[in-house]
C-alpha cells in the first residue's frame, strides 16, 4: 500500500478537499483506496458522506491499539473507497499518547497487518505539527502538500519542510516529498501568480503542473456529504483534480499499480 499524507500545519488550505477527491479520483480508476481521517475535526469523514454516528471505530481505536485495521476501516459510498474515520476521541489522543513508548509510531505499527487490501492510502492530518501529523509522517512513503496562493504561505512551507527533514533524519529516513499543489488559484489576483512564480522558481518540478482554481462547487460539495467529483464533475475544481490525479500516478514509482 502506498501511503501519502497530505499536511500542511497551516489551516484552510485545501488539505481535505485535496484528500477526498484525490481519493475518489484514484478509485474510480480502479485503485483500491484508503481515506484515514487524522483530523479531530473529522471533516474528511463527513466530506464522503459518513455522519460522526455511523463511525463505530475511528483512527482513535486504531491508534491506541484498541481495534485493528480492518475492523477500523468501514466502506463508503464510493466503489471502492473505504474510509477510516475520526471522532472526537481523536481529540484527546495527542495527549494520552505523549507519556506512550513509540508515541511518533502508532500509526505506523497499526497500518503493519490488513494493508494489503489496499493499493494506496491518503492520510488527511490535521493543520498542526503535533503528535498526530508526526504519526502520519512516519507512516507514509511520500508527502502531498497544498499550498494556498497567498503571502504568507511560503513561510509556512519552509517550517514544514523542516518538520519532514527531521522525521527522515529521526523516524523515517525513507519519507519523500512527492509534490506540492497549488490551491486556491485566482487568476484574477496578481499575488496569486506572484506567489505561483516564487514557489516555482524555488523549488522547480517539485511543483505540481496542475493548479486548484478557487470554485464556488468545490467549497459546497462538502455540505452535500459528497467529493466534488461525484457532486459536480464538471466543475473547474473537479476538472482540476482529476489532472492532478493524473498527475500523481506519473510521479509514483513505476513499479506500483498503473491506472
Amino acid at each position: 500500500m502506498i501511503r501519502i499524507a497530505i499536511a500542511n500545519q497551516k489551516g484552510g488550505v485545501g488539505k481535505t478537499t485535496s484528500a477526498i477527491n484525490l481519493a475518489t479520483a484514484f478509485a474510480a480508476a480502479g485503485w483500491r483506496t484508503l481515506l484515514i481521517d487524522l483530523d479531530p475535526q473529522g471533516n474528511a469523514s463527513t466530506g464522503v458522506g459518513v455522519p460522526a454516528s455511523a463511525r463505530e471505530y475511528s483512527t482513535y481505536d486504531l491508534l491506541l491499539g484498541e481495534a485493528t485495521l480492518a475492523e477500523c476501516a468501514m466502506e463508503t459510498s464510493i466503489p471502492g473507497l473505504h474510509l477510516l474515520a475520526a471522532t472526537v476521541d481523536l481529540s484527546g489522543a495527542e495527549v494520552e499518547l505523549v507519556s506512550v513508548d513509540g508515541r511518533t509510531d502508532k500509526l505506523r505499527k497499526g497500518l503493519a497487518r490488513g494493508s494489503e487490501r489496499y493499493d494506496i492510502c491518503f492520510i488527511d492530518c490535521p493543520p498542526s505539527l503535533g503528535l498526530l501529523t508526526l504519526n502520519a509522517l512516519s507512516a507514509a512513503d511520500t508527502v502531498l502538500v497544498p499550498l494556498q496562493c497567498e503571502f504568507f504561505a511560503l513561510e509556512g512551507l519552509s517550517q514544514l519542510l523542516q518538520t519532514v527533514e527531521r522525521v527522515q533524519q529521526r523516524f523515517n529516513a525513507d519519507l519523500g516529498i512527492i509534490g506540492i499543489a497549488l490551491t486556491m488559484f485566482d487568476r484574477r489576483n496578481r499575488l496569486t501568480d506572484q506567489v505561483s512564480d516564487d514557489v516555482r522558481s524555488c523549488l522547480g518540478k517539485l511543483v505540481f503542473d496542475t493548479e486548484i482554481p478557487r470554485n464556488v462547487r468545490l467549497s459546497e460539495a462538502p455540505s452535500h456529504g459528497m467529493p466534488a467529483l461525484i457532486y459536480d464533475q464538471h466543475c473547474s475544481g473537479s476538472r482540476a483534480y482529476l489532472a492532478l490525479a493524473r498527475e500523481l500516478i506519473s510521479r509514483l514509482p513505476e513499479n506500483r499499480k498503473a491506472a
